[in-house]
């Protein structure tokens, strides 16, 4: 409704994970240069930790859209709810194989030969699993043992694992003491402070194509990032419920009643 009102290109708080709107605030920034690093030096393992709604996926996306083609063959696992078979096709399939072997043995047998051709071709492979939190054991120990696939001198499989806060609890359990000991590259990303809330806001209007209106004052951005402590996904739907407020009154500024209006929504709507 307020898209054209407001001469937004596009709608500005849209949640769906498009790199292009990624806001490369401090935590993001240092998450990216972790991820970059442990591929680039083949580390093997690499854990990335943050809050529902912290930007994992968009940081995922904009990783792998910096990675250069030539250079990198990616699996991208999204449903991390499967079984040790189904996982070892999800990868195979995502790498763009189309024959596949039937049994896990035999999987496990075509994974490292498809992987060896690869290298051997000069590609190294990534492989990203969001949601981790939800892996099983028996999963996440196939997975261990698809890391131990190697030549003499580098791993075949770089393997990021991606998720909640929880995934800290799954991999500190005893049982799986060998998959942490291979984690070699960790990072937990923390919610935005206050200033890259103000950043974050301004970022995503100017990509939307807003030519200086509408301004948030600063009593606004104050209500917002407390209201959402500073996650990115719920400030963006605080944002989008502001700027109908503003909108239904005709106004170019969004105020502090405006981002209360719409963190009582919010509220409303999780209670």
């Amino acid at each position: 409704m307020y898209q054209s009102f407001y001469g937004f290109k596009e709608m500005p708080f849209n949640i769906t994970p498009d790199p292009r709107f990624l806001y490369l605030s401090p935590t993001h920034q240092e998450a990216l240069q972790h991820l970059k690093y442990g591929v680039r030096e083949k580390k093997g393992f690499i854990v990335l930790v943050g809050e529902v709604g912290c930007g994992k996926t968009t940081l995922c996306r904009c990783f792998l859209n910096e990675l250069d083609p030539t250079k990198y063959d990616t699996a991208l696992i999204l449903n991390p709810r499967v079984t040790e078979t189904q996982m070892l096709k999800a990868i195979l399939t995502d790498l763009g194989e189309t024959k596949l072997a039937r049994s896990q043995v035999d999987l496990v047998a075509q994974m490292n030969r498809i992987l060896l051709e690869r290298i051997h071709a000069g590609k190294d492979i990534v492989l990203i699993i969001d949601e981790a939190q939800n892996l099983s054991f028996d999963v996440l120990e196939q997975i261990r043992l698809l890391s131990n696939l190697e030549t003499d001198k580098q791993k075949l499989l770089q393997i990021i694992l991606m998720g909640q806060p929880e995934l800290k609890a799954v991999l500190a359990k005893e049982e799986l003491r060998q998959l942490r000991q291979r984690i070699l590259v960790h990072y937990e990303l923390h919610p935005l402070s206050y200033t890259d809330v103000a950043h974050y806001i301004q970022h995503r209007l100017t990509l939307a194509g807003s030519m200086g209106r509408p301004t948030f004052t600063k009593w606004a951005v104050r209500a917002i990032h407390h209201a959402s402590k500073g996650i990115p996904r719920i400030v963006n739907n605080l944002c989008d419920k502001s700027l109908l407020s503003a909108f239904i009154r005709g106004s170019d500024e969004v105020t502090f009643w405006d981002a209360r209006r719409a963190a009582k929504d919010m509220a409303n709507l999780t209670s």
